[in-house]
């Protein structure tokens, strides 16, 4: 266990481990402040204005007068806490003053301006970056989740301070959740698992991740925990013994080489072992006994002579070696992973790693923290940054909180690969990423137009899980746009934006269109022209649209009708004057009709989205009709469906249709038959209906009470033939009835768009 470190119940390591060569001081010399936090300062207090830090002592402590936690302690040592977690992490003083009387401006009288007026503005802005917004009103419990995250994401990208202290807060507010009735427990457990654990790993601090799993572990799993740590406990004499027939052997050889090293054995946290035997389905010796050490060395040089020892003294395993000094982690994490056959035939998992490294990947973010006071950050702050500005980045294109959320969950969870692309190029993608994400990494146009993808030279399909170290070639084409198919399985939030972000410009622009359609429609029927630019844009703010073109798209999704944009553009006296002078109402039919490329003929435009609706399919022959949907043109009906009932309430979006003189396209029907419990009848009425020339797509016969049902999905061509199927049908021995249906059964199967 490394100086400084505390054992948690479980037996494993928990925070904090102090960076190495920092001794704390039995008495602290430094006076006026908590001696456990004047303790954990007193190592680096030459780099401390700790007059500044006494100072936001003394307003948290009278801030916070009288208040208690729901343990029944005074409320301000829980900013005591949370400043001494900060001081493990090395902060700065802004940070320990700002982690002192984080919860002041939520909790008491105190005013931001308050904390400015005696702190600085940079303090007042990291204690806003951390305040709750709990006191916000949102329309749901995702929203109130999603802006929480946008707020803590935004914060963090312009400070890394804000999330460190957040972190710090939510691990001491763990550590005494005991405290808290089981449901608000549960709540909370859920959240630090969903949200700051995955965090905290994203800021490669892993001291705080172990521990904020094990605790959300004991919280939400509390049977599995207690079995799994009494098991760990019942085990650890055994480790330890054998952990040491490997320690001593090893250190033994990096001093007969002259390599200095420290090798120390490594803990198992439990929700890492829970997890481990869930996801893999083995027993907890098999996950157990794999023994996990340590070599810390002082060069980059030595880590891989260190490595080249190990592997000549004992048999490693091949595929469990990864190089992270070469291809760092996104987190900033960077080691040499090896497995080998040790003493007794045991496996050893070996970490080898610089001291700087083991800093790095114990306390990420905060142990490269460069910031002086009065200073800049350095730059490997704002490398360590970048996955949160993608994040925002990709994000702000989120049109809906749940949106949001998926985005960030993918983003946290998903562990890493590298893949390479054909010049040697290292892309870091998420476990699971395919072609298509590769394409989007790489550039987003050569995502846009990504039309296939060779994996080691080979053509592979796009929705392929690529796996580390492949070589991916991106085959792009002009010709090729993003497909709505291509979300079912992407992994990266940034394919996913950046797909959603181009359907939604087309079916924009699509929209657009069938607007402008639809309004110069009824101009022309009015004889009236579209009054200037400025009378427009006037319309658009009336209507609460941004501009003119939005109140195109949103008449050609049909979320505001004609008459209401006319009511906008043109005088009231005007507009009852054209429709008296107009040769027919708005919905008859224009004079100049055109034959479309669907089958039927539109009054009087061309080029029209046109879809046959699937609730009673029309074939030609039927009576039909037009109605302007949202977003997906005209859907045509049979005037004696149902749902064209409820047109007649907004007659705007009705239009007169008729079938074309030529015909082409073939219609799916749906048919229902009653007959006779009879073998054979389905095969029967299936030969039949093959006979007319009459394709099948979907065929069902099942018993009822009073002998059987049939569903049949028939293809036909018209009006016409669609009678002489059911004909032949009724004729068949056992046949009762054939009816023909206005809603399919198996809408996955049937629904067919021709667009």
């Amino acid at each position: 266990m490394m100086d400084g470190a505390s054992r948690s119940p479980s037996g494993t390591d928990s925070l904090m481990a102090l960076p190495s060569g920092t001794a704390q001081p039995a008495t602290p010399t430094i006076r006026g402040l908590p001696r456990p936090l004047a303790r954990e300062l007193e190592a680096y207090a030459s780099r401390l204005d700790v007059d500044r830090i006494r100072k936001a002592w003394e307003l948290a402590e009278s801030a916070h007068s009288g208040q208690t936690r729901a343990s029944g302690e005074s409320f301000v040592n829980h900013a005591v806490e949370v400043a001494i977690i900060l001081g493990q992490f090395r902060l700065d003083t802004d940070s320990i003053v700002a982690g002192l009387i984080h919860d002041v401006v939520e909790d008491t009288e105190f005013s931001l301006t308050d904390v400015e007026e005696r702190f600085g503005a940079e303090v007042a802005a990291i204690v806003d970056g951390v305040t709750k917004i709990g006191k916000v009103k949102f329309r749901s419990q995702t929203e109130r989740q999603a802006e929480n995250y946008r707020k803590l994401l935004l914060s963090m990208a312009e400070d890394a301070r804000v999330i460190l202290i957040k972190l710090a807060d939510r691990l001491h507010n763990m550590r005494t959740l005991e405290h808290l009735p089981r449901q608000k427990q549960q709540r909370i457990a859920l959240e630090t698992r969903e949200i700051y654990a995955p965090l905290a790993h994203r800021l490669g601090m892993a001291q705080v991740k172990w521990e904020l799993e094990d605790l959300c572990f004991k919280f939400l799993e509390p049977d599995e925990y207690e079995e799994l740590r009494r098991m760990v406990q019942q085990r650890r004499k055994e480790r330890e013994r054998q952990i040491l027939e490997m320690q001593r052997p090893l250190e033994e050889l990096l001093e007969e080489s002259g390599i200095p090293g420290e090798v120390t054995g490594r803990p198992k946290h439990l929700w890492s072992i829970h997890r481990k035997i869930s996801k893999r389905d083995k027993p907890f010796e098999e996950i157990y006994d794999l023994m996990a050490m340590r070599v810390t060395t002082d060069t980059v040089q030595n880590c891989y002579a260190a490595l080249g020892l190990i592997h000549s003294r004992w048999t490693p395993i091949q595929e469990r070696f990864h190089d992270y000094i070469a291809t760092p982690k996104s987190n900033m994490y960077r080691s040499l992973h090896t497995t080998v056959f040790g003493p007794g035939g045991r496996r050893y998992e070996i970490q080898i790693r610089t001291e700087e490294m083991h800093r790095t990947a114990e306390y990420g973010i905060a142990s490269h923290w460069r910031y002086k006071e009065g200073a800049d950050k350095g730059d490997e702050f704002d490398e360590a940054l970048t996955w949160f500005r993608q994040v925002l980045e990709w994000q702000q294109e989120a049109s809906e909180p749940e949106e949001f959320m998926e985005f960030l969950r993918m983003d946290l969870f998903l562990g890493e690969i590298f893949v390479f692309t054909p010049k040697g190029e290292v892309k870091q993608l998420p476990v699971g990423a395919t072609p298509i994400d590769f394409a989007f990494a790489v550039h987003t146009e050569v995502g846009f137009h990504c039309a296939g993808a060779k994996v080691n030279g080979r053509i592979a399909p796009l929705s392929r899980e690529l796996k580390n170290g492949d070589t991916v070639e991106v085959l792009t084409s002009q010709k090729q746009s993003p497909s709505r198919d291509w979300l079912a399985f992407v992994k990266t939030s940034r394919a996913r934006q950046k797909i959603r972000q181009w359907i939604r410009a087309e079916e924009h622009e699509q929209s657009m269109k069938l607007g402008k359609e639809f309004l110069d429609r009824e101009l022309k029927k009015l004889r009236v022209s579209l009054p200037d630019p400025a009378v427009l844009e006037a319309a658009a703010e009336s209507l609460d649209y941004p501009d003119w073109e939005h109140v195109y798209a949103a008449l050609g999704r049909g979320d505001v009708g004609p008459s209401a944009v006319l009511k906008e553009i043109l005088p009231e006296q005007e507009v009852q004057e054209a429709k008296r002078k107009a040769d027919s109402p708005l919905q008859r039919i224009a004079r100049k009709i055109r034959r479309s490329d669907k089958g039927v003929r539109i009054q009087g435009i061309d080029n029209l989205m046109v879809r046959y609706s699937q609730c009673c399919q029309p074939v030609p022959g039927d009576d039909v009709i037009g109605y302007i949907t949202a977003g997906r043109g005209v859907s045509i009906h049979r005037k004696d469906c149902p749902n064209v009932l409820n047109l007649s309430q907004d007659p705007d979006r009705r239009m007169e249709i008729e079938w074309s003189a030529e015909q082409g396209e073939r219609f799916f029907v749906k048919l229902y038959t009653r007959g006779t419990d009879r073998r054979g009848l389905l095969s029967d009425i299936a030969k039949a209906i093959t006979e007319t020339g009459t394709d099948i797509q979907h065929a069902d016969i099942r018993a009822v009470d009073d002998g059987m049902l049939g569903e049949f999905v028939v293809e036909v061509r018209d009006l016409q033939h669609l009678n002489r199927v059911v004909k032949v049908i009724t004729r068949i021995k056992g046949v009762i009835s054939v009816e023909r249906r206005e809603s399919f059964v198996d809408s996955d199967l049937l629904d067919v768009d021709r667009d």
